[in-house]
Parts: C-alpha cells; structure tokens; sequence
C-alpha cells in the first residue's frame, strides 16, 4: 500500500500547484521544478548518487528498456554482447530477446540450486565486445539478494557497463552505487510504498554512460527521457525514498522477524514444504514456498482473501510455471505448486498468524484429496512409477 506520509507529500501538486516542472516562463512551473528537484534529490541520496545522475521514468520496466536498449544500441558499432542471467525479471529478459533480433548476441548465465549466479561463469562469460552485464539486486519471486558488489568489481576490471534492477531492493537493504560499482540502475516507486506509474533510472556520469533514448520529444531529463515529468509522482517517489532511508533498519528487522514466524510456524505444522532460494543471501519480505503434492492455483483459490501469488504479478496470467524456479532446478510438480508471499512495512502479527492456520488448513485438506499424497503416506516413490496415457 501507498504510505500516507507519502500521499500527503503529494496531495499539495494534485491541486494547488498544478505548474508543468518544464514551464521556464512563470512562477508555477518554478514551483513544480523545486518540488521535482528536491524528490530528485532524496533518490540520490538513498543510492549514494549525484541527483543529475537519475532520470524519472514511469517505473522499473521502463527503466530496464532503457538501460539495457539504451546502451546496446549506443555502443553497437563496436560492441555487441551482452551478458545476464537466466532468473531476470521478463522485462529485461524480453529486451534482450529483441536486441538478439537485432543481431546482438546474448548470455543468459545460468543460476544455481540457491538462485545465486557463479562468478566464475560470469569470469567465463565475457568477450571482447561485451558491452553491458545485467543482474537484478532482489529477486523478485524467490527474495535471492545477487553478490552485486563482487559483479560489480568484476564489470569494472572488464571494463564493462554494470546494470543492476534494483526495483526490489531500493529502500529495502543498503545500496551504494559507487561502493557496488552500479553503472545502471532500475528503480520503482511502488515497491517502496510510492504511487504506481513512476520509477526511476541512475546513469552513472563517471566514467560516463551514453544511452540511446527510447523516448523522442522535447528533450525532458537530460534527453533520455522526452515527456513531461508527472510532478505528483514523481514528489511521492522522493517522499517515498525519504522515508525508506530513515526506516529501512527498523522495517529490516520487524519484517525478518515476521517472515521467520511465517515460515517457521508452517514448517512445524506441514511435512514437506520446501523454501525456494537461498536461505542466507535474501531479502526476508519475499518468501516462496513449495508444498509438495498440492496443487499452488488450488490453494490460492482456498486463500482468496489472502493476497498471494504463484509467481510475479507480470507473469501470473499465464499457467507455465515460473521460469524463476525451473532456471533454480526445481522439479516442474513442485514449481506448480509453490506460492509467494509478501511481507512488508504494514503488514501485522495478525495477518501472519492469519495466513499461516489457512494455509495450514488448506494444505491438509487439499492433500487429504490427493491419491500422491496417499501413495507418498504409503511409502510409495512416485519418481518409480510408470504413468501411462490414457
């Protein structure tokens, strides 16, 4: 949910000062350009950025568009390799497939059982033209936190442009640009309790970055992004940054220790429930859980007041599983059934409690209907069985 700290920041240029930020003649376009440099500002100062160096953008997705488009095709009279991995979220991932079809070649390194990249396959998987290695901070499904200081380090030794999709882990956990060597970055406002529709990217100014814009216009943020910057939006994303940074510890805690009581409690009471992703390298608000010989769209049906999903939001229309949790080696009966669920600054003791006894009930029950799970009780190895079409 949006933070009412952050709407209130933002009500004030939704009717009294209605200026267009790019208006130079008058003093309400002034005022909108204030409002807009200092939000510009308080996301800088999150990341440990200069605020000339961060665009507003509509969100994450864009922001991924750009980088990686952006650079690929500034760069592409030299260089055309790119390197990511196979666990990005779909908007990078469909970027580069268009770029493929374009005639760039890309990488998609593999992860391991935890979700985690292997640096020496990333060592393994530079050329002489690469020009950009993407890897997302926070998954976005499995909670996996990416050694992005060591990638970084890596980038910079091949000198090499570093983008990283930070959308789930701005305001969240600590990100420095310079001390990680990010050269790119994605941000969202609304994973960080901002409005929908607004986002940002940092381009690094030294060593300089040059983008190709998707956008044409008039020119708006420094070029790369044409259109006019919606003033409200944008001041909730710097209000919202605001508040992540003086919160970000307490919410760490309270939301670890809330996560730990989730997953805990379920474990106790069901067999067979598997975490998906490392266990020591994550972001605790984002857990995923398998459980075993249940269907995960049954019981997101018995969990309808329970805001779940089976995958990310972007993908969750379709019935494949996620392909986040095939590329980590899951077997496809347990992709199916895993679930995710999100915790975050206002969720309360309550509703884990809550959530946790459904799911429990649910699980029982749905696998009390379940010939595997009977066979499974009678010490039957279902991987042993020959099942023929009918």
């Amino acid at each position: 949910p949006q933070d009412p700290r952050v709407l209130d920041s933002m009500l004030p240029y939704l009717t009294a000062y209605y200026g267009n930020p790019h208006s130079r003649t008058h003093a309400y376009g002034w005022e909108s350009e204030a409002a807009m440099e200092k939000a510009r500002q308080a996301i800088a100062d999150l990341v440990g950025a200069d605020s000339r160096e961060i665009i507003f953008t509509s969100g994450a997705t864009e922001s991924n568009n750009m980088a990686i488009k952006g650079v690929a095709r500034f760069y592409k009279s030299r260089k055309k390799h790119i390197i990511t991995t196979q666990t990005e979220h779909k908007c990078v991932l469909d970027s580069c497939r268009s770029l493929e079809a374009e005639g760039f070649r890309v990488t998609y390194l593999p992860v391991k059982k935890n979700g985690l990249i292997d640096l020496k396959e990333l060592e393994a998987a530079f050329q002489p033209d690469t020009t950009l290695v993407s890897v997302m901070t926070v998954n976005n499904e499995i909670g996996v936190k990416q050694p992005i200081h060591d990638i970084g380090e890596i980038c910079r030794a091949h000198k090499v442009f570093f983008h990283t999709d930070a959308a789930q882990a701005i305001g969240k956990i600590p990100v420095d640009v310079n001390d990680m060597k990010i050269d790119l970055m994605s941000i969202s406002a609304h994973k960080i309790y901002g409005p929908k529709g607004v986002g940002a990217i940092y381009v690094r100014r030294r060593p300089r970055v040059r983008l190709e814009p998707l956008q044409s216009g008039g020119g708006q943020e420094r070029g790369l992004r044409s259109g006019t910057v919606p003033t409200p939006l944008a001041v909730g994303l710097g209000a919202a940054c605001e508040v992540a940074q003086q919160e970000m510890e307490y919410d760490h805690k309270r939301i670890s220790q809330l996560a730990e009581r989730l997953v805990t409690k379920i474990m106790s009471e069901v067999p067979d429930v598997v975490m998906n992703g490392d266990r020591e390298h994550r972001y605790p608000g984002c857990i995923n859980l398998s459980f075993a010989y249940v269907e995960g769209e049954s019981l997101l049906m018995a969990l309808k007041d329970v805001a779940l999903s089976s995958g990310s939001a972007c993908t969750s229309a379709s019935l494949e599983p996620s392909y986040v949790l095939r590329a980590i080696g899951t077997d496809e009966d347990l992709a199916h059934s895993s679930i995710r669920f999100g915790i975050g600054r206002f969720t309360t003791e309550e509703e884990v409690d809550y959530t946790v006894q459904k799911c429990i009930q649910h699980v029982k029950r749905l696998r009390e209907m379940s010939p595997l799970w009977e066979m499974v009780q009678d010490g039957i190895d279902l991987k042993s069985i020959k099942w023929t079409q009918h």
